[in-house]
Parts: structure tokens; sequence; C-alpha cells
């Protein structure tokens, strides 16, 4: 596929042989630019579905011509559309000697339309026999060649359009993209949930432990920075009394990219009034059992050629307990910090000297225990130090009521039984703005207007944190988050480093 260029840029051959079929065309009143509307009435795979009902009737389709056959008098092409390609017969005595003499001067990548009737060849192949074909646009480069597509991976990345064309599955892919949100709205909102908006662009950027990206709002003179979770003010929408809500959105955390991670991202977070963690459990697991039976017809999926069962009940774990069952270490007998830290060096972990004891439970828990979290896996109760915006456990005050969601491996949600305590949640802010001075750059900040909402009430809350593009990896078996992103962030073609 040719680069992107300038006008002052040398053309190929074959792209300035289509420019002057395209004069010819201008200058012959043909220009295909000026063609305002085609009025589609069927789809390639709708007309080999309902073949039996459609034999022998009139249908209008339009689409990418992707192959061509010339033979005398007639021909074939194949045109691509949404949902898969169909073969047009194209017969001199029906479109007329004019229109068949211009559909042979059309090239590979032209965009056409084509009025006929249905009927299958003596070969059997479902087809559209025309009695008019109109070149609708014309493509100005040459396609990829046709048996080897766009395989260059950057390629494909920076034009995805090609991709679309050239790789069928890329573009199922995000169909089912398509289908997996859809189903989650459908799913929710049979659940009473609401789906609401919040900003973007905010002065406080907290909810999760992420570097936010700044920016300067010339009409205010104020600096302002993209969220990186939904998460404070869909709780305002709590302590206003709309009991159920949720969001899918973007946010932007300042961050490497990697198989698993683009600076911006899709994330669905949900509050629910009236329940907690527990309740959060059983909405998650329903969910995907949802979306999988929707979309996939099946709960059982299969990732890089791992089964992964979502029809049995999901497995519930307390992080203590993983860390004691991968790791041998067992924090019910770790009691001060000293301890946490003789064992986080016994077993080659490295910390900071500001880490307290949750923490270095938590480094365990990724050194040990996250790689095998293969089958669906609820894993609970984390340490209070890493959790500063939830409920402390009755029992247990160094613990939390929170749980995070793992299927291969790879955490695909957060949740927690949220913290309404106003005098609590003001001392965690606390307690992060010390982290973030001693170096933490990731520590949540206080958030005032939070604390004041918190202040006026807000009721027993659940709520939960969805990493949208992992669902969606997982459910099409896509190798790295870039595949499920339409336009994933790049670095700019004029860096020369790029």
């Amino acid at each position: 596929m040719a680069e992107n260029r300038n006008t002052n840029q040398e053309l190929s051959e074959q792209e300035q042989i289509r420019r002057e079929k395209l004069q010819a065309l201008q200058a012959a009143g043909k220009d295909p630019f000026q063609i305002r509307r085609f009025d589609v009435d069927h789809h390639s795979q709708d007309i080999k579905d309902h073949f039996d009902e459609l034999e022998g009737k009139e249908v209008t389709i339009a689409g990418r011509m992707m192959t061509r056959r010339i033979m005398g008098k007639a021909s074939f092409c194949h045109i691509q559309d949404l949902q898969g390609t169909i073969q047009a017969y194209v017969a001199r005595d029906l479109v007329g000697e004019e229109s068949y003499a211009d559909f042979k001067k059309d090239d590979i990548g032209d965009i056409v339309g084509v009025k006929g009737t249905v009927f299958k060849t003596k070969t059997g192949e479902i087809s559209v026999h025309a009695e008019s074909f109109t070149l609708l646009s014309k493509s100005l480069q040459p396609l990829p060649e046709k048996f080897h597509g766009l395989t260059n991976v950057d390629l494909r990345y920076r034009q995805r359009y090609v991709d679309l064309i050239m790789n069928p599955e890329s573009r199922d892919t995000f169909i089912k993209r398509s289908r997996i949100l859809a189903a989650i709205r459908r799913f929710l909102d049979a659940q009473g949930f609401m789906e609401v908006e919040t900003p973007m662009l905010v002065a406080n950027a907290g909810g999760a432990a992420a570097r936010p990206f700044e920016t300067h709002f010339n009409a205010l003179d104020e600096d302002f920075k993209l969220r990186i979770s939904l998460e404070l003010y869909l709780k305002r929408l709590i302590v206003g009394g709309l009991e159920r809500v949720y969001e899918i959105g973007r946010v932007f955390r300042n961050e490497g990219l990697d198989t698993r991670h683009n600076p911006e991202f899709t994330l669905m977070e949900l509050y629910q009034a009236y329940t907690d963690y527990h309740g959060m459990m059983d909405l998650t697991e329903n969910m995907y059992r949802y979306v999988a039976q929707e979309v996939l017809g099946t709960t059982t999926i299969v990732y890089n050629g791992v089964e992964m069962d979502l029809g049995k009940p999901f497995a519930r774990m307390t992080m203590k307990d993983a860390v004691k069952q991968y790791s041998g270490v067992d924090f019910d007998q770790i009691h001060t910090l000293e301890e946490a830290r003789a064992a986080a060096k016994e077993h080659h972990i490295e910390f900071e000297q500001r880490h307290k004891k949750g923490d270095i439970l938590n480094l365990f828990f990724e050194t040990y225990v996250e790689e095998h979290l293969i089958q669906p896996t609820f894993i609970m109760d984390h340490p209070v130090e890493i959790s500063p915006l939830t409920k402390r456990k009755p029992a247990d005050s160094e613990y939390v009521e929170r749980f995070e969601f793992f299927m291969n491996g790879w955490e695909m949600a957060n949740a927690y039984s949220e913290l309404n305590d106003p005098i609590d949640q003001r001392a965690r802010f606390a307690a992060q703005e010390e982290q973030f001075a001693q170096g933490d750059e990731e520590a949540n900040h206080t958030d005032e207007d939070f604390l004041n909402a918190l202040e006026i009430g807000m009721p027993p809350t659940g709520g939960i944190g969805y990493g949208i593009d992992r669902m969606c990896m997982l459910l099409t078996d896509s190798a790295a988050i870039r595949d499920v992103l339409l336009f994933p962030t790049m670095k700019s073609i004029n860096n020369p480093e790029a």
C-alpha cells in the first residue's frame, strides 16, 4: 500500500493511470465524485441467507470491487460490502455497450453500485445478474496485493481503513466489539441502570492510581487534566438519588504502551445504591455470561488456545489466601512492616521505602498469583493501603471490601463496597497526599467537592470498573489491545524515530 503523500510527491505508474482515468471520466461528464446518492436495499450475506426468497428478484447492492474477470462480452466481479462479498455477473447485452466499456476501465478498489436479479451460476455460486452497473467513487491508490493483504502490522494500525478492506477478520473483530457493547447496554438497561455522561476535562483527576495527561484551558486560564477514571462524578450522582448509573467512555492515563495498555482506552464504571461488593460479584458473573452467550452463542470462550468457562460459578479467593497458595507466605502470620519487608527480601521482591505492609502483600500477589488466574476468579479483600475509596472490613480494619476480577491472568474489573464515610475518606485522601509527597506520582489528591457530596450523604453503594478493551480482546481472541481499538495511539509518522 502506498504511504500517505502530498501533491508534490511523485506518483507511481498505477496511480498516474488511475488519475488519467478519472480525468477522462470528468471530461466525459461522468465524474463519480459528483454522485450524491445510491439507494441500497440488500447486502451480500442477506442475499445468500435468503436466496430461496430472492431468486429471480431484483436487488440493489453497493460496495468495493475486489476482483474482476473479463471474458469478452460478459464478465464477473466480486463486490465487498459490510457483510462480506458477493459475485456480480456483468453482460454487455444487458447493461449496454457504453456501460460495459466503462466497466472494463474500472479498477480494483473502485466503489460501485449494481442493480440486478439474484441467480445461481452453473458452479452454484449465488450472484447478482447486473442490469445496471454504476461507478460511485474512484480509488486513486491500488490496494495491497490480494493474496497477501495488508500484513505490515504498523501500517494496519496506521491505515485501519485499508486493514478493514483487506482483512475480513479485522472487520469481524470490530463488528463483534460493537455487538459486545450493545449486549452490555441491554443487560444493564434490563437491570434498571441509567446510562450517563460525566466530564472528561477535570480539575482533579482521581479515582484510580495513574498519572493523568495535563492541559491548559485558555478561556479560564486554568490547568485541567484528562480523566483517569469515571468514579468520583458517578458517585456524586448516587448522592443525588440516581440509584443505578453507568458510563461507558474513554479515559486517559499517561503510561506506557504494551499488548494490554493504550494511553486512551474504554472503561465502564457502574454504581448501585443499597448493595455491596458481593452484589457487584453477582452482577459481573451474570453480565459476562450474558454477553458471551449473546455475542458468541456459548459461555465457553477460547483465547490463544486456552479454554475458559463462564458457565460455571466463578472462583472467589481472598488476596491473602491466594498469596499463601501460590507463594507459601501466610500474611496472617505477618504482623509488622518489618516482618513484611523481611519476607519480601527473602523472596527477592523489590519494594520502596514508602511501601507499607499492605503494599508488600500486593507485590507478592502481582509476583506470584496473577499469572495463575486463568479461569474466571474474584480476588477479594485487599489491604487498605492500596484502596483509598473502599469500605474497611468490619472484622479487620487492615483490609477492605474490594475485589478484582481476573481471567487469563489479566485484571478485568475492580470493585468496591464504596466508602461513604466523609471523615474516613478525608483521612484516606490525606494519606494519599503523603504518598504523593514521597514520590508516588499515581497517588490521588484531595477532592473537596467530592468530600462535600459525601457529607450531604451517600447511601451504601457497590461500584465497579470494567476494562472494556480487555473484555473485547478475550471475546474476539485478539492478541493485543491495538487489535480491538480502531485507531490506537501511534508515534507520529513525522517523528524521525517512529
